[in-house]
């Protein structure tokens, strides 16, 4: 039995937390955690199974602010129930140096199971974190031992779900009939504009009963409705929850609850007053927290330290049971590779002819399924064309969700975010796919991967004007020099099927950040190892591929992916006219950038000043590496439709322009 007078001093212990830090602050998001505190506080005390004193336990229900302006509601709860955060840190909300920014990031606080913030992404990272559940699940439990169960748990706001990504994220949870999803909808009919009527009126459950979701409608305030209405979404099992909870913005502030006011601004000092008054507490007493409340709220430290080690007890006598299943599961909650993995590498022989790097991208995938057991992934409806598929693995659909393979549907944007709710799930090892022009709808979830050290890796297909007849509309052009600027984010483009199978390498190995494979349409050749630069180089983002016989060349030739094939030909058509050029591959600028000093000078020395990048894409930040003295053949405009040789000659993509601009940054940089 509940206590009705001891849960309302809780919840308006929630409440006060959160304004206080706002104010305190004088900056924030107060009127959502005062919503909110009343379903919240039945969550976290009734239903979420967790352990405060270990954040990283595997099987632990997973909880995500998707209403990430509200991250005073998380922050209180999560000091509250006895995480590893002090009161002192709700004091510094949103101040230089603490552990509660202004909205929850991934890794920095104690708790937080991702970031957050950019409206609609928490959302779809809950559905990436349920998919993961359910895989691991179906792959390792097995009948009377049942290592992976939990719930992922949301609050959402009506920001969230008018975002296009929850859309498609609510679309594909529907579909998938992910029955262990269960989100709280923060129902308040407030946006910073005003009425949410100004923008949004749909009927927002029908649209969810039309994704396949379960939906009920409750009196947010209302506890025992909040409770009993959770109950119900757990024994729905075939489909995801979503609770709207009509809420009132601001709960209990006398002249600011049910307005804009309430929603991105602190309450003021004399409101903060009112409010603490309203709710019989003093308002001269700043984060309050009384000794009762506490008690109740720390009760989840001893709780959690008893859920984990009952699993503890489960995850020993499945050892007993399945040692070769355990080891595993341990290989996959650590984020550890099967020792000599990188033999299943394939290594491509030498052929003019060669092949695509998408297509030796997906033969590096399909050697790894067999021993990477928990690679699993999939593409926005373009599996044959980015290469994919597990061959002779099942699909992850809804009656089978040990498949391996996922059919993301034309959803670039939920693919890439609940990709990035799988990683960060952890377990899995999750790569989705598409065109790479296609960047652009997922480049928010890209963003926060690489913000937030996801270790989610995009596999991109069709990279420059190389794909031919479809046309500008689906070239990429800028978005190399785009993505590039993303901090943290490892851009490769490799130059032929040997790199692409070390560019695997990188992002398999890569755990504190998310990787780009940029990848080709059309064939490459590939290249003699046993005449040119070890593929490996792509670990240090930049090697010699081929060289003048003389310690410093005449020009330096750097080339990425399909275009590092016109600077081995110029390499040669130079060396004809007597000149000694270096070719220097570089699918990675990011990789080379963290080598060494003397690594980056060893492969582009300072005193060679004549240096060529040839790259079909815009030139945009090439000048770092040609320096002041050297060229750029890049592209300063959109492509065109034909066929892609057609197009790269016309645009200036050929072996004789090379060596034509290689003669003129040699004479230039003799001047």
């Amino acid at each position: 039995m509940t206590n009705p007078n001891l849960d309302e001093l809780c919840v308006n212990t929630i409440r006060t937390l959160a304004i206080d830090g706002v104010q305190k602050a004088n900056s924030g998001h107060p009127g959502m955690p005062m919503g909110m505190a009343d379903a919240a506080y039945v969550l976290w005390t009734q239903f979420l199974r967790h352990n405060p004193g270990n954040p990283d336990w595997a099987d632990r229900d997973r909880f995500v602010l998707s209403a990430g302006h509200g991250s005073m509601l998380l922050y209180s709860l999560l000091h509250l129930t006895g995480y590893d955060l002090p009161l002192e840190q709700l004091k510094q909300f949103r101040q230089w140096g603490s552990l509660t920014p202004g909205h929850p990031e991934y890794g920095l606080t104690p708790g937080v199971e991702t970031t957050t913030g950019p409206l609609g992404q928490g959302f779809a990272n809950g559905v990436g974190m349920a998919i993961a559940e359910a895989f691991l699940a179906a792959t390792f439990n097995r009948p009377g031992h049942e290592l992976i169960n939990h719930y992922t748990y949301a609050i959402c706001s009506d920001g969230d779900l008018m975002e296009g990504i929850s859309h498609e994220a609510a679309s594909m949870a529907g579909h998938m009939k992910l029955g262990k999803l269960i989100y709280l909808y923060d129902d308040n009919h407030i946006s910073i504009d005003g009425s949410t009527d100004l923008a949004y009126t749909e009927d927002r459950m029908q649209r969810f009963e039309a994704y396949g979701w379960h939906t009920q409608q409750i009196d947010g305030h209302d506890r025992a409705a909040v409770a009993a209405a959770i109950k119900a979404a757990q024994a729905v099992t075939d489909k995801p929850s979503i609770i709207a909870c009509r809420t009132t913005i601001g709960y209990g502030s006398p002249n600011k609850a049910n307005t804009a006011k309430a929603h991105g601004e602190a309450l003021g000092v004399d409101e903060v007053k009112l409010t603490k008054q309203a709710f019989g507490w003093d308002p001269n007493q700043d984060f309050y927290i009384p000794e009762e409340a506490l008690a109740q709220f720390r009760r989840a430290v001893d709780q959690g330290r008893q859920w984990e080690a009952e699993w503890r007890e489960k995850l020993e006598a499945y050892a007993k049971a399945y040692p070769q299943e355990a080891e595993q599961f341990r290989h996959a909650l650590s984020g550890q590779l099967p020792t000599g993995w990188e033999e299943a590498l394939p290594v491509f022989p030498a052929d003019a002819k060669g092949m695509a790097t998408r297509a030796a991208s997906g033969q590096v995938l399909n050697a790894l399924a067999p021993i990477i057991p928990t690679l699993i992934g999939g593409s926005a409806d373009l599996a044959p064309s980015n290469n994919t598929f597990l061959k002779g693995y099942p699909v992850f659909a809804n009656d089978s969700f040990a498949g391996r393979n996922f059919h993301f549907g034309v959803r670039e944007h939920g693919m890439a975010s609940a990709l990035n709710g799988m990683a960060v799930h952890g377990g899995v090892i999750p790569y989705g796919g598409t065109f790479l022009v296609f960047a652009d709808y997922a480049r928010p979830a890209i963003r926060l991967a690489a913000l937030s050290h996801f270790p989610t890796i995009f596999v991109f297909t069709h990279d420059s004007i190389g794909l031919g007849e479809d046309g500008p509309t689906h070239q990429p052009v800028e978005h190399l020099a785009a993505l590039r600027a993303i901090p943290n984010l490892i851009v490769i483009r490799p130059a032929d099927a040997n790199e692409t199978a070390q560019a695997w390498k990188v992002a398999l190995e890569k755990r504190d950040g998310p990787v780009l494979l940029a990848l080709t349409r059309q064939n490459l050749p590939v290249y003699d190892r046993s005449k040119m630069g070890d593929a490996a180089g792509v670990a240090k983002g930049a090697y010699v591929l081929l060289d003048a016989d003389r310690v410093y060349p005449d020009v330096i030739l750097i080339a990425t992916g399909s275009e590092v094939q016109l600077a081995v030909e110029a390499h040669a058509k130079l060396a004809e006219q007597g000149i000694a050029a270096r070719v220097v591959s570089m699918p990675s600028w990011e990789l080379f950038a963290q080598q060494p000093e003397e690594y980056r000078d060893s492969v582009l020395p300072q005193t060679v000043k004549a240096r060529v990048a040839i790259e079909a894409a815009v030139p945009l930040g090439w000048e770092r590496w040609v320096g002041s003295h050297g060229a750029i053949i890049g592209l300063d405009h959109f492509g065109a439709s034909a066929p892609y040789k057609t197009i790269f000659q016309h645009f200036g993509f050929t072996t004789d322009n090379v060596v034509l601009r290689a003669l003129e940054t040699i004479d230039k940089s003799k001047r």
